[in-house]
């Protein structure tokens, strides 16, 4: 399989033509394995000093833009029976590319692995979703902790280690908490002469299933999935694939899918996923009235299935309920976007605030423009009145993907509502949704992927 990014190809649009609130999907829907842990996967191959078999990884944007990123440091990565194979061992360059790290946020991370190795790196201001600043203040203010020399020109960062102070341990507390910095100063350190103990940690399950791997390949990290996490340097040695890393299943895509079958199915069946990683938003629906089941057994690997039935009462049948974001285990914010499009259906008064990311309710103007009653309170905090109807009130049926999630959010509204619509910007939903036409129109959704004029 050939890696391309679609951000250097033509424009693309999803063609939606709504249900008019009828719940006509059902099917079955399987999850792929996380983004945000394949990603931190890919750059982790960094630390190792042969070949790396992904499993469960992908085929998204984000996948290929790493790919292309690794192989511009001189590493091979390739495809071979639907499994991805990263071979670092001749990589001699510290520096990110300036035009791959600027589309991608989650670039930054490989600059943990990249200065565990070579003691020093260069990378670029990050770019990715445009849902607020999220500096990367946490990251730089870790590698100073940890006696790096940072220095900064015209938005590019020259970060190299202290070798004199690599030598004596450390312990660094994030000002907040941060995923990113969290899974990037732990790889950072793997490869350290020191003890490095990091406080005020993020929890997330992908942390945890990449640090699992890591440590079965010969890292010693101890304490992931609490708020501190202790990391034992190998001393330089490089790490060996002992074993082959399998990503979970991606939390946000399962949710996705859950928000959007309460909605728009009679029935929907989620394969290979794992509800446990998901409680607050299964909690917030089977509250609002949606009735949602879970298997009793895991299937061989470790995942179950969640089951919408008896979904055909009108969507006005479910009740609101106020949400805000938060760190794991809370409502994630990749979450948010899906669910108030959810409460723009659902009965009564809903408060929304996004405790995690400013700027991330761009989306909420084309929500109000198909009718949604949405007042917006502050930058971070809507309310919402429902049940409304989703119809374009002029000859407007163009909607916009601002990020991944919200570009999710707006094929939900679309085929919600009574109409066909255009949504721009695929390649964000790109990045985050495998194939997404191809796996809604199984379900029995009416979208087409068209070229941009």
């Amino acid at each position: 399989m050939e890696f391309k990014s679609s951000i250097f190809m033509k424009k693309e649009s999803f063609i939606v033509k709504g249900l008019a609130g009828k719940k006509t999907l059902r099917g079955i829907i399987s999850i792929r394995g996380a983004k945000n842990a394949a990603l931190k996967a890919m750059a982790a191959a960094l630390l190792f000093d042969s070949e790396v078999e992904l499993h469960n990884i992908p085929n998204t944007e984000d996948i290929y833009t790493m790919a292309s990123i690794l192989r511009n440091l001189g590493a091979k990565v390739e495809w071979r029976n639907g499994h991805l194979f990263i071979d670092c061992a001749s990589v001699t360059s510290s520096d990110l590319d300036t035009k791959l790290a600027g589309i991608m946020r989650a670039s930054v991370v490989a600059t943990g692995p990249l200065l565990s190795r070579f003691g020093k790196t260069t990378f670029p201001e990050p770019g990715g979703c445009v849902i607020g600043a999220r500096p990367i203040d946490q990251f730089i203010m870790g590698y100073k902790a940890m006696g790096a020399k940072v220095i900064e020109n015209d938005c590019v960062f020259n970060i190299e280690m202290d070798k004199k102070l690599s030598l004596t341990d450390v312990s660094i507390k994030f000002d907040k908490i941060t995923v990113g910095g969290t899974e990037t100063l732990m790889m950072a350190a793997v490869m350290g002469n020191r003890v490095v103990t990091l406080h005020n940690c993020a929890k997330e399950p992908e942390i945890v299933n990449v640090a699992t791997w890591l440590n079965q390949c010969g890292a010693n990290i101890s304490g992931v999935g609490t708020e501190t996490i202790t990391i034992v340097g190998t001393k330089g040695k490089l790490l060996s694939p002992k074993t082959i890393y399998t990503a979970i299943p991606d939390r946000i895509e399962a949710g996705s899918y859950l928000i959007l079958g309460a909605l728009c199915s009679s029935e929907l069946t989620i394969n290979e996923c794992r509800p446990d990683h998901m409680k607050s938003v299964i909690s917030l629906l089977k509250t609002s009235g949606v009735h949602i089941t879970i298997s009793k057994y895991a299937n061989s690997n470790g995942n179950r299935s969640i089951f919408i039935t008896d979904n055909g009462n009108p969507n006005s049948d479910f009740h609101s309920f106020n949400v805000q974001t938060s760190v794991y285990p809370g409502f994630p914010t990749d979450l948010q976007a899906q669910i108030v499009t959810y409460l723009t259906q659902v009965t009564g008064a809903s408060t929304v605030k996004e405790n995690i990311f400013e700027g991330r309710l761009k989306y909420v103007v084309d929500l109000t423009k198909l009718g949604a009653n949405i007042l917006i309170k502050n930058p971070n905090e809507i309310s919402i009145q429902g049940p409304t109807k989703l119809l374009a009130a002029t000859d407007d049926h163009e909607l916009n993907a601002h990020d991944i999630r919200a570009g999710f959010a707006m094929i939900m509204a679309a085929i919600i509502s009574t109409g066909t619509y255009v949504i721009n910007n695929t390649y964000f939903v790109d990045r985050g949704y495998e194939k997404i036409e191809e796996r809604l129109t199984l379900l029995g959704a009416k979208i087409d992927r068209v070229q941009s004029v």
